[in-house]
């Protein structure tokens, strides 16, 4: 993955571009959507898992999608970040896809893809999927972009409470790094120029428990319709914590705040799942073509917390 260096405002100027694994930024070069001066950072980063005295990750952003995928320590710490990583592309895309890349990855609209085609995220006035096929589109409407977005790990670290450093600045939340998803013309809220470096992970809590699962249209080496993280602590019978991710649903990861109220401190049985699993999408604002992605979210949602519950 690229880390795409973008400005809030649309340039005529093609901005330049950092290139880490090149995954997303050479097809984007290809297709000729990314034109400006490239800026090749894979050699400059930071690539490191380290660990503190209590327990906590901070990863590299030049750390591959494939290391974090398979490291053991992660795995057994951060079960949903490695179960994430997992699940992302083909094996081939993650042994050169970068964290930071992932994160700071452009948008997979096909309107936006094509170089011919003028969109919001190019630094145009309207959004041709809103009136135009978004059967992929966003099923919680939140602003005047309806590509929902791409990042796998952005809804699993969402989920984690990480946070993220850049060359300029830390402690950044994934809301901080990306938006409320009311900004049409980017796709995260860096400055131009600005680098990511590391993301931190606070140390897992006693009892946590953690899962993911997408809902996919083939069974390999696809974008998911919509993707679900889920951290829950369980005692006594009971939700004690409850922490849910969901990507693909909405133009930034989302966290479904309103099924965690609904579960928390209820009892961990089928019947406080599905109340929960409807409560997720009360808010909900889907488009013509997306309704489908609410059914898919609340199957996800049932499916992965009666699994973590058992």
């Amino acid at each position: 993955m690229s880390v795409a260096v973008m400005t809030a405002k649309p340039t005529a100027k093609p901005t330049p571009e950092f290139r880490a694994g090149g995954t997303d930024f050479s097809e984007r070069r290809r297709s000729g959507v990314s034109q400006g001066l490239v800026v090749d950072i894979s050699a400059s980063g930071d690539k490191a898992i380290t660990w503190d005295a209590n327990g906590a990750a901070q990863i590299g952003a030049l750390t591959t999608v494939a290391t974090i995928a398979t490291d053991a320590l992660i795995a057994a710490a951060y079960p949903g970040i490695a179960a994430s990583a997992q699940g992302l592309a083909t094996p081939q895309v993650r042994q050169v896809a970068t964290l930071g890349g992932n994160l700071a990855q452009r948008s997979r609209c096909w309107y936006f893809r094509r170089a011919d085609i003028d969109c919001l995220k190019k630094g145009g006035t309207t959004c041709p999927a809103r009136s135009g096929n978004h059967l992929y589109g966003v099923a919680f409407d939140l602003g005047p972009c309806v590509a929902p977005h791409p990042s796998t790990m952005a809804a699993a670290l969402l989920a984690y409470d990480a946070t993220i450093a850049t060359d300029r600045r830390s402690g950044l939340s994934i809301a901080d790094l990306l938006g409320d998803g009311s900004l049409a013309h980017a796709d995260h809220m860096l400055a131009a120029g600005e680098m990511i470096r590391s993301i931190a992970l606070p140390a897992p809590l006693a009892g946590e428990h953690a899962s993911y699962k997408r809902a996919i249209s083939r069974t390999y080496a696809e974008w998911p319709l919509v993707e679900l993280c889920a951290r829950v602590v369980i005692a006594g019978g009971k939700f004690q914590l409850v922490r849910l991710a969901a990507g693909g649903v909405a133009p930034v990861p989302l966290r479904l705040t309103a099924a965690e109220v609904a579960l928390h401190g209820q009892v961990a049985d089928a019947a406080s799942i599905a109340a929960a699993a409807k409560a997720a999408t009360s808010e909900a604002k889907p488009l013509p073509m997306t309704a489908y992605k609410l059914d898919l979210l609340q199957g996800l949602m049932r499916d992965v917390l009666e699994r973590l519950s058992d």
